[in-house]
């Protein structure tokens, strides 16, 4: 069942602060993959892709530009690395994070499993930590990693980006 959600949603959602907010069935395990997406790159598809495995339904949050404060802030706006991961194959719904704290979603769409990217800075007990003080009772995994697959490929959007600057800046 894939659903595009990337177009704006009902007055609720906005009002939350969350948009492309869903909801799944009982029977349906709702996996969660999160991150930026600045420029989507083959290790984006890995993470994703593994993540979809894990479960029925993939949910992936996509961090607002203003909660990037771990590396550089994304150079494409929110709402479009939200609809181009919303246009990924593996991926059942794409939400913009919430602006102020990015433990919202998470407790709207109520997952079973949370999986984290292979190299993501995220600290897994942390993680599980901050959601069992908010009641969300989900598991939390990592993605398995992916290795190039021939001489030059690029898997880091950093590593992009400083491609480019190499030879066209």
């Amino acid at each position: 069942m894939r659903r595009d959600d990337s177009r704006d949603t009902d007055e609720t959602a906005e009002a939350s602060g969350v948009e492309s907010v869903a909801s799944s069935g009982d029977d349906t395990t709702t996996v969660i993959a999160q991150g930026t997406f600045d420029i989507l790159h083959p290790g984006h598809l890995h993470y994703l892709t593994d993540a979809a495995s894990m479960g029925d339904e993939l949910h992936v949050i996509v961090a607002r530009r203003s909660n990037v404060t771990h590396k550089a802030p994304p150079i494409l706006p929110d709402r479009q690395r939200r609809d181009m991961v919303a246009a990924l194959d593996p991926v059942d719904e794409a939400h913009l994070g919430h602006p102020e704290d990015i433990f919202v979603p998470i407790e709207r769409i109520q997952p079973d499993l949370i999986v984290l990217g292979f190299d993501q800075h995220h600290d897994d007990d942390a993680i599980r930590g901050a959601l069992a003080d908010r009641g969300i009772d989900c598991a939390v995994r990592r993605a398995s990693a992916r290795e190039p697959r021939y001489e030059g490929e690029l898997l880091s959007t950093g590593r992009i980006v400083d491609r480019i600057l190499d030879e066209r800046g």
